[in-house]
C-alpha cells in the first residue's frame, strides 16, 4: 500500500474508533421503553438504601378535549401522597400519610380522616375496620411490562429536533379504530412531560407535566391532613376510601354499553340456580325468580353475581363516596341515618331478600341493605293514553326513567320475572342487578305503574319507595287496591305516579308526600299539571310537560304502539334517560329500551315481551316476539 493509502485507512479507523467524532448508533423504540417504564419504577420504588426525595410536579389533565384540571403532586416513597386540585375555581386536597388518607373540601368545610380501628357501618359497630395499606410499588417489572406492551402494540420512537426531549408512540388497534399513547420524555432523566391517548384521531386523556423533579424530602407534617381549627374531621373506615380508589377509574374509564342490532327472536338459558334461571332474550338478559325471599334473593345473587358486585360498587363507593366532596356530607353517615329511619317501616320479606342476595355474591349485609336503600331521587316523565285517545282504543303507559346515566345501571339492566311464593301476585319489572325494590313494573292482574321524584329530601319516616311499590305489584288486583296500598301506607320524601288499570282501561297520577295524598284524573287539570286531556293522565315537568302535552294533542285519535313510544323521545327525556318502556296492561305486553353509549334509552332498540307468555311453563314459552308491534 502507498503512503497515501495507509494515511487514508488511518482516518477512516480514527473516526470509527473515537466516540466524540462517531455517530450515535440509532436508538431501539423498545430500549426507550424500557428504560423509560424503569426510570418511573425508580421513582415508586427507590432501591434499597437512596436517601428519601419527594417527587414534586403539577398536572394539567384534559379529559375528550373539554376544560383542563390542574393538580400539584408530590410524592416520597414508600407511603406519602399529596395531591391539592383545582376544580373549576374550587381548591380539593387530598392525600396519604403511611397507613391513613385524607380528603379536604376547604369551601365546605369538610374534611375525612380514614384509618382502620373504626367500624366501616354503625349497624355493626363491633366490626372494626382492619385495612392495612401495602406500601407503593411499581406494579410490574419494566420489562416484562415493555415486552407485553410490545406484544400488544406497534412501538414506535418519533423523530425530534429537539435533543432535549424523546417522544415514544404506542399504537394498537381498538374495535377497528387505531388507538394511540403518545409520551413526550425529558431525554435527560426519562421523566414525563406529556402523556396523551388518543382514539381514532381524537384525543381522550390528555396529561402534561410542568418540571417533574426531586426535593430534599419533605418534613412529616407537610404529609397529614391539616384542615384547620374551624373544620371538625370526620373520621371514617379507612375501607371505604380504598373502595372508592379502585371503583373511581372504572366509573370513568369503563362505561362501554354496546347498542343492539335487530331484534332477532332468539332465546337461550344461559344459566339456572334452583327454581330461578337467567335468559338472554334478544340479547336482553331476563332474570325469572321464584319461590320464598331467602331462595329468590339467593337465585339473583347467584345469576347475576358480577353484575350486582358491580352496581353495588359504583352506587356506594363510586357514586356514593364520590358525592360526599360534593354536597359536605359523608355519604355512609347520611344514607345509614336514612336507612335506620326506614328499616322499621319495611317488609321483613324484602330484607330477608336483600341478605340473600349479599351472601350470595360474598358482600356484606348492610352493603345489600344500603345499595337497595340508595336515594331515589329520579327526574322523570310518564303518561297513560287510551279510548278516544289512542288508534284503537288500546291502553297505553309509557315511563321514562331520567337518572343518572353513566353511573354504571345502564350496564347492569334486567328484565326481571317475579314469582313469589305466599299467595302474591307474579309480576315483571324493569330494573337492574341486585334490586329488591322496583320503579317500573307491571303484575300479572294488568297494573303498570311508573314514579317521578320530587322534593322532599330527609323525610324518610316511611316506607321507602320502591318496596312501596312492590307490595302495590304483589297485592293490588285493581287500581283501587295500588291506590288504597299508596294511600294507607307510611310515606316518604315526594314522589309522583302514574298507575294503569288493563282491566278497567283507566288510569290515574298521584302526588304524594309524607303528609298528603292527591289524584288526578284523566282529562283533570291541576295547578302543576293544567292541561287536561280527555283519556290521558300526563306527568312531567316544566318544558318536558308542555312538549309531552302537544305531541298527544297532536296525535290524538292516532297514538298506537310506535307513536306512543315516540312521545317519549327528546326532549320528554332528558339527557340521562336510562330506561323506558311503554305497557299495554290490557294484553300484558311490555317494550323496553336502556341506554348505550352513545344513546338516551328511548334512542335505543326497544325489545318487546309479553309478560303471560314469559310466565308460562319452561319450554312452552314463545321464542319469537310479536312482530308488527
Amino acid at each position: 500500500m502507498t503512503l497515501r493509502q495507509w494515511k487514508l485507512v488511518g482516518l477512516f479507523l480514527f473516526f470509527v474508533s473515537t466516540p466524540a467524532l462517531r455517530a450515535a448508533p440509532a436508538e431501539k423504540p423498545m430500549e426507550v421503553l424500557t428504560a423509560t417504564l424503569a426510570r418511573w419504577a425508580d421513582v415508586i420504588s427507590p432501591a434499597p438504601g437512596e436517601p428519601a426525595k419527594t417527587f414534586v410536579t403539577r398536572a394539567t389533565v384534559s379529559m375528550g378535549g373539554g376544560r383542563p384540571y390542574t393538580a400539584d403532586l408530590a410524592f416520597q416513597a414508600p407511603d406519602r401522597l399529596r395531591v391539592v386540585a383545582d376544580v373549576k375555581g374550587k381548591s380539593y386536597s387530598a392525600g396519604r400519610d403511611g397507613q391513613t388518607l385524607w380528603a379536604h373540601v376547604p369551601h365546605k368545610q369538610f374534611a375525612l380522616l380514614g384509618k382502620s380501628g373504626v367500624p366501616r357501618f354503625q349497624t355493626h359497630r363491633d366490626e372494626l375496620d382492619d385495612t392495612q395499606l401495602p406500601p407503593f410499588r411499581s406494579p410490574v417489572e419494566p420489562g416484562g411490562l415493555a415486552l407485553a406492551l410490545a406484544l400488544k402494540t406497534r412501538v414506535i420512537l418519533e423523530p425530534s429536533t429537539d435533543q432535549d426531549l424523546k417522544r415514544l408512540k404506542l399504537v394498537w388497534d381498538e374495535g377497528g379504530k387505531r388507538s394511540e399513547v403518545r409520551l413526550t420524555l425529558r431525554a435527560a432523566d426519562l421523566l414525563p412531560l406529556r402523556a396523551a391517548y388518543v382514539k381514532d384521531g381524537r384525543s381522550e386523556v390528555d396529561v402534561e407535566f410542568e418540571n417533574p423533579r426531586f426535593e430534599e424530602a419533605w418534613p412529616a407534617e407537610k404529609w397529614s391532613l391539616d384542615a384547620g381549627s374551624d373544620v371538625q374531621v370526620q373520621t371514617v373506615a379507612l375501607a371505604h376510601l380504598v373502595r372508592f380508589l379502585k371503583v373511581a377509574p372504572d366509573g370513568l374509564f369503563n362505561n362501554h354499553v354496546p347498542t343492539l342490532g335487530p331484534a332477532t327472536g332468539r332465546r337461550e338459558i344461559v344459566a339456572r340456580e334452583g327454581r330461578g334461571r337467567l335468559e338472554k332474550i334478544d340479547g336482553t338478559r331476563v332474570l325469572f325468580l321464584k319461590g320464598s325471599p331467602s331462595e329468590m334473593g339467593r337465585q339473583h345473587g347467584t345469576l347475576l353475581k358480577k353484575e350486582i358486585l358491580h352496581t353495588m360498587n359504583r352506587i356506594l363507593y363510586g357514586v356514593g363516596v364520590g358525592s360526599s366532596f360534593d354536597r359536605g356530607k359523608w355519604f355512609f353517615g347520611e344514607i345509614e341515618h336514612a336507612q335506620a329511619r326506614v328499616e322499621k317501616f319495611t317488609d321483613p320479606r324484602y330484607l330477608e331478600e336483600m341478605d340473600a342476595i349479599a351472601s350470595a355474591v360474598g358482600a356484606h349485609k348492610q352493603e345489600g341493605r344500603l345499595a337497595n336503600f340508595f336515594p331515589e331521587l329520579f327526574h322523570c316523565s310518564g303518561f297513560c293514553v287510551f279510548g278516544k285517545a289512542t288508534q284503537d282504543g288500546r291502553m297505553y303507559h309509557g315511563r321514562v326513567l331520567d337518572y343518572m346515566r353513566g353511573i354504571g345501571l345502564e350496564q347492569n339492566a334486567v328484565v326481571i320475572v317475579h314469582q313469589p311464593d305466599g299467595g302474591r301476585h307474579a309480576w315483571v319489572n324493569v330494573s337492574y342487578a341486585g334490586f329488591v325494590g322496583t320503579v317500573t313494573a307491571m303484575n300479572e292482574k294488568g297494573i303498570s305503574i311508573g314514579e317521578m321524584g320530587g322534593m322532599g329530601y330527609g323525610k324518610w319516616d316511611g316506607t321507602p319507595m320502591a318496596q312501596l311499590l312492590r307490595e302495590v305489584m304483589e297485592k293490588a288486583d285493581t287500581i283501587e287496591e295500588a291506590l288504597e296500598i299508596l294511600r294507607s301506607s307510611p310515606r316518604t320524601c315526594e314522589y309522583y305516579y302514574v298507575i294503569a288499570d288493563g282491566n278497567k282501561k283507566t288510569a290515574v297520577g298521584v302526588a304524594a308526600t309524607p303528609e298528603t295524598f292527591e289524584t288526578v284524573a284523566p282529562g283533570q287539570s291541576h295547578p302543576r299539571l293544567p292541561h287536561g286531556v280527555e283519556d290521558a293522565v300526563l306527568l312531567s315537568a316544566g318544558d318536558r310537560y308542555e312538549e309531552l302535552v302537544r305531541r298527544v294533542k297532536t296525535n290524538y285519535g292516532k297514538l298506537d304502539v310506535a307513536g306512543s313510544r315516540d312521545l317519549m323521545t327528546r326532549p320528554v327525556c332528558m339527557t340521562s334517560n336510562i330506561h323506558s318502556v311503554l305497557f299495554a296492561p290490557e294484553t300484558l305486553d311490555l317494550w323496553v329500551a336502556n341506554a348505550d353509549s352513545k344513546n338516551v334509552a328511548s334512542d335505543t332498540r326497544y325489545t318487546h315481551y309479553n309478560l303471560r307468555d314469559l310466565l308460562k311453563a319452561e319450554g312452552t314459552a314463545s321464542a319469537s316476539p310479536v312482530r308488527g308491534q
